[in-house]
């Protein structure tokens, strides 16, 4: 495994500083499950006298994107444009989400709605920077056949002024098999890359053909089938994974992120380890979200490998350290970069 050294890192951000704006509207295609997240924060100054659980006095109620939502709105937050596809319900919820999507800049003219499922949503009680609990309201099953059709059109009128396609899938129902290789065979038709964004409980079969999957560390190692007894978090275990995750969906480029140790970018038979910088940590939520969207700026729009890591690192370093889902702005990313 080859590390990335300081220097190179150094390099690679004043690379990015000089060349950002090659990223200005740059169009990316966000195909996947889509939620609204809500939020309860007050203060906890007592136990309930029913259970012994704390009792939430709210004093502020707020909304933000969710899920594939939320790379869209990362991706406009960045300085590029979020093609979002996806599915809601025929909701309340579907109703807040588009009008929060519109404020922060991302159309929400493609997202279907289908009156037999809810739209995703968490609510999250929080007291300070505290979690006490979190409600989801939601509905886990693949499309009907009408919706299925419905989505894959909306892919294919976009896909040619996309500079690349991201399959955020979180397990909720919108990608299944046919439509997951549908995709990914639409996009290469067209000469455009594909990133999977993958969920541990999704057969590896799903992603076969991507350009890049993207997992955590502990989704790799739940992916690749291998026997976790048998797999201690090191080195050569992390090697042994990625090759089976490579091995199984014929994919050359695999990043795996692991959160302060950095991430693993594998390239065909060549392994990196590129590290991040130390943050103190509030609130992992959307750091992944952050991180693809910065990654796909960069490399669909031709950085190397190694650079667009360096600056999705960057911006996953910025929103860990804010309360919530919440995307990183183009000049915090500036900010971080030197």
């Amino acid at each position: 495994m080859i590390k990335v050294q300081s220097k190179e890192i150094t390099e690679a951000k004043s690379f990015l500083r000089e060349n950002l704006q090659n990223l200005e509207g740059r169009k990316i295609l966000v195909v996947g499950d889509v939620g609204l997240d809500e939020y309860l924060d007050g203060e906890v100054r007592r136990i309930s006298p029913e259970a012994p659980v704390p009792v939430v006095e709210v004093l502020k109620r707020e909304f933000r994107v969710g899920l594939a939502a939320n790379v869209a709105q990362n991706v406009h937050s960045l300085g590029g444009v979020g093609l979002l596809v996806g599915l809601v319900g025929a909701d309340e919820a579907a109703r807040d989400l588009s009008q929060l999507l519109k404020s922060n800049g991302v159309s929400e003219q493609n997202l279907i709605a289908d009156s037999s499922r809810p739209t995703t949503r968490k609510v999250r009680v929080m007291s300070g920077q505290h979690h006490v609990v979190r409600v989801d309201f939601e509905e886990k099953k693949y499309l009907t056949p009408a919706a299925e059709k419905q989505l894959s059109g909306k892919v294919a009128s976009l896909i040619e002024q996309a500079d690349g396609l991201i399959l955020q899938d979180y397990g909720k129902g919108v990608l299944s098999e046919s439509l997951t290789q549908d995709l990914i065979s639409l996009a290469h038709k067209h000469g455009k890359k594909v990133v999977v964004d993958p969920h541990r409980t999704t057969p590896l079969r799903y992603y076969r053909g991507a350009d890049l999957i993207k997992p955590n560390k502990e989704e790799a190692f739940i992916l690749s089938g291998l026997n976790l007894d048998d797999l201690h978090i090191h080195e050569n275990s992390l090697l042994e994974v990625g090759k089976a995750i490579q091995n199984q969906t014929q994919c050359k480029n695999l990043i795996i992120t692991q959160g302060m140790s950095g991430v693993s970018l594998f390239q065909g038979e060549q392994v990196t380890q590129i590290p991040t910088e130390p943050k103190q940590v509030f609130d992992v939520t959307g750091a992944g979200d952050t991180y693809l969207a910065a990654f796909c700026l960069a490399w669909f729009a031709g950085f190397e490998p190694i650079v667009s890591a360096v600056m999705a690192n960057a911006a996953a370093g910025v929103v860990v350290g804010k309360i919530g889902s919440v995307p990183c702005a183009k000049h915090e990313l500036l900010a971080a970069l030197g």
